[in-house]
């Protein structure tokens, strides 16, 4: 969504459509990029993209607009190409960040095994795949079995939940991390602060810089918005009478 327009509606708003819950300006159903009706699949997401529509002021930004991004993401990209988002994902249990554990020093090791190694075990007992784990930068071959468990998981989420997970996993550089967040184990805030651990040592031991800040910050928003992107996705729908 890189193209910018004058707003040309007056309002916007949720209706009904075939297999969920559609956004209407001045009545016409949105579209995604690509032409694709923008059929969400709970009342909640809907109507949070509706308020980003309507949020917006004489021009059309779509950069202000996160959850309507995500949404045409899940419908133009996520789900025509969806085995081969779920095989970006599990290319990510190969290089993860909890499994390549520091060397030295003792006190940044015992952080990472205070920190990652719960996330591991919780990963093993709760879908029955354990990842091995290495110090330094040496390739480390995950097990088959691991990966299989792994893609049985995955491939059991929606399209939106697949697209919250990868946005996630993106930005926290961890498969692990992000699926630990998709199944409840941490919320957004945890698992960025995890991701960063690394990071955070040596910010504590040099000091930090206002470029790698942002970024942080980015990336933060980024973790924050797939959290939203979830939730808003699993909320379950209630009739009214």
């Amino acid at each position: 969504m890189s193209w910018t327009a004058k707003r040309f509606y007056k309002t916007a708003e949720v209706a009904a459509a075939p297999g969920g819950f559609s956004v209407t300006l001045d009545g016409r159903p949105v579209k995604t990029p690509v032409g694709s009706p923008l059929v969400l699949p709970t009342t909640d997401l809907a109507a949070a993209v509706a308020e980003e529509w309507l949020a917006q002021q004489e021009t059309i930004k779509p950069q202000s607009m996160p959850i309507t991004q995500l949404a045409a993401t899940t419908l133009d990209r996520v789900g025509p190409q969806r085995a081969a988002m779920i095989d970006l994902a599990l290319s990510y249990a190969s290089t993860d960040l909890v499994c390549y554990r520091a060397d030295s020093p003792a006190d940044l090791i015992e952080r990472q095994e205070a920190d990652w190694q719960p996330l591991l075990d919780w990963l093993s007992a709760t879908c029955g795949a354990r990842l091995e784990v290495t110090s330094g930068i040496i390739p480390l071959e995950q097990p088959v079995e691991a990966l299989d468990k792994l893609r049985i998981v995955i491939t059991g989420f929606t399209d939106v939940e697949l697209t919250a997970l990868i946005t996630g996993m993106q930005a926290l550089g961890s498969l692990v991390i992000a699926l630990a967040l998709m199944l409840g184990r941490v919320d957004a805030y945890r698992a960025f602060a995890l991701s960063q651990l690394d990071e955070s040592y040596q910010i504590e031991r040099w000091g930090d810089d206002e470029e790698a800040a942002e970024r942080r910050q980015s990336l933060r928003e980024e973790v924050r918005l797939a959290a939203v992107f979830l939730e808003l996705a699993r909320s379950s729908d209630k009739e009214t009478t």
